[in-house]
């Protein structure tokens, strides 16, 4: 239960960042989900959304086996379609509110993360930025438009704190 304003904003940061990952995910064009600028083998943008979804997902594993919530899981070299990726991250975002409503619950104490929940929080939005980056990039040098939803990232919802 969150007890105070900051941990309200904690969670609402996670939520924000969350639409914007979905946002991301749902404005990709089609053929764009197979793209890549790597030479040598690197992924392309699906597998990239892929190995967000499976870092979430190694931070929540064991929370998610004792809230009987067995997580989706891709194989490295599987490049799952949008519809995999968006019931992924729906799902991985959702649990990582609830294992931060639970952090807070416990005074911010996150297992094996030993500076707490809000450097935890920094860290898989950062993480998840900088893939963001990477698959705009992608799309922009792969001659993809980049839709206009995702020019503006992060959105006016940041400053009205409206999702």
């Amino acid at each position: 239960m969150v007890t105070s304003m900051i941990e309200e904003q904690i969670l609402q940061t996670w939520r924000i960042h969350q639409h914007d990952m979905i946002l991301l995910i749902e404005s990709i064009p089609d053929d764009a989900f197979g793209a890549t600028l790597s030479t040598r083998g690197g992924r392309d943008i699906a597998r990239q959304l892929a190995h967000v979804h499976m870092v979430r997902a190694a931070r929540l594993s064991s929370f998610a086996k004792k809230q009987g919530a067995p997580l989706i899981e891709f194989d490295k070299a599987e490049s799952p379609g949008r519809e995999k990726l968006l019931e992924a991250f729906r799902q991985s975002g959702g649990l990582m509110e609830v294992y931060m409503q639970d952090s807070l619950a416990k005074g911010g104490a996150v297992s094996n993360f030993r500076n707490g929940l809000v450097p935890m929080l920094g860290y898989y939005i950062s993480h998840e930025a900088h893939h963001r980056g990477n698959i705009l990039l992608t799309m922009k040098q792969s001659g993809f438009r980049i839709p206009d939803a995702l020019r503006w990232l992060p959105g006016e919802w940041w400053v009205k704190g409206e999702l």
